[in-house]
């Protein structure tokens, strides 16, 4: 029997207050399923969702949180995400277009159209806590843009820039994807993590990012905006926002901080970009207070 069962059961068995009992629920592993939403062009998205159990879920007041992953990648790689915050919160996690299980389009790889996929996934919740990673930072951010914020209760941005200095150096990626698009991405995935991961891992989420177009992922990678666009929108967002960063963004979150005094910043000194794979303890407990505060 699994422990919060046990847990559960002695605690009724002892006469303990009920919400013993509920808390010890509330440890459950959540409800998992997928399903699929079409979004205003007409394109059909997967999304994995975590449900808490029903006595947690019958709460009012939390929000649901919503996982945006990054550049090619799918919606699986919060599988730690969904499994633990999901014991709490409602927790979907995007497989934004041409990503993972969702449709692979001819059109629609920009900032303005991405930014509109979550908004359309968002119209129907009353309140989310938006988690961006990496490619999914800029995507949130377009949406607070062009669609304001008025369903967010607040952004978890983590391992991007924001448009703050110092400038994130140049980088030959664009021509080496072009150049050799199996070994790059290879590349790419394996270094994402601080930490070893499965080898059946690394080829799954290599083989995920091979999916989409060369062309699709080279337009996700030239959003046509100047780096002050990004640094504007975050300083204006008025909701609470926490930014998660590995060394990388160290000094760019400092920056957004002396500026936005109320940003909450994060580092993770010793992860790799996927922050919250090489660190989901870490990192899902920090989710979780700021979406029971927000």
């Amino acid at each position: 029997m699994p422990l919060a069962a046990c847990a559960a059961r002695n605690a009724a068995s002892a006469g303990l207050p009920s919400e013993a009992a509920n808390a010890a629920k509330e440890d459950e592993e959540p409800a998992l399923r997928n399903f699929r939403f079409t979004t205003s062009d007409g394109v059909r998205l997967n999304v994995l969702e975590a449900l808490p159990s029903e006595a947690r879920s019958a709460k009012e007041g939390k929000p649901v949180i919503v996982l945006v992953p990054g550049w090619c990648m799918p919606a699986t790689i919060w599988q730690a995400q969904l499994q633990t915050l999901g014991q709490r919160f409602r927790t979907l996690a995007l497989d934004p277009r041409g990503q993972g299980d969702s449709e692979i389009p001819a059109a629609g790889y920009d900032a303005q159209r991405r930014a509109d996929d979550l908004r359309d996934l968002l119209a129907p919740l009353p309140r989310v806590v938006l988690v961006g990673w990496s490619l999914g930072v800029l995507d949130a951010l377009d949406l607070v843009q062009r669609s304001g914020d008025s369903h967010l209760a607040g952004l978890v941005l983590v391992d991007n820039s924001v448009g703050e200095p110092p400038a994130p150096r140049p980088s030959k990626f664009l021509a080496e994807l072009r150049a050799d698009r199996s070994a790059t991405v290879e590349r790419f995935v394996r270094g994402m993590f601080a930490r070893s991961r499965p080898e059946e891992e690394i080829e799954r989420l290599k083989q995920a990012a091979l999916k989409m177009p060369l062309e699709a992922a080279i337009a996700l990678l030239s959003y046509p905006f100047p780096r002050e666009h990004w640094r504007n929108i975050v300083r204006s967002f008025s909701k609470p926002l926490c930014y998660c960063v590995t060394s990388r963004y160290l000094e760019q979150a400092h920056n957004l901080q002396r500026e936005r005094p109320a940003t909450q910043v994060e580092w993770f000194e010793h992860a790799g970009h996927a922050l919250f794979v090489d660190e989901p303890e870490r990192f899902n407990r920090i989710v979780s207070a700021f979406a029971q505060a927000a």
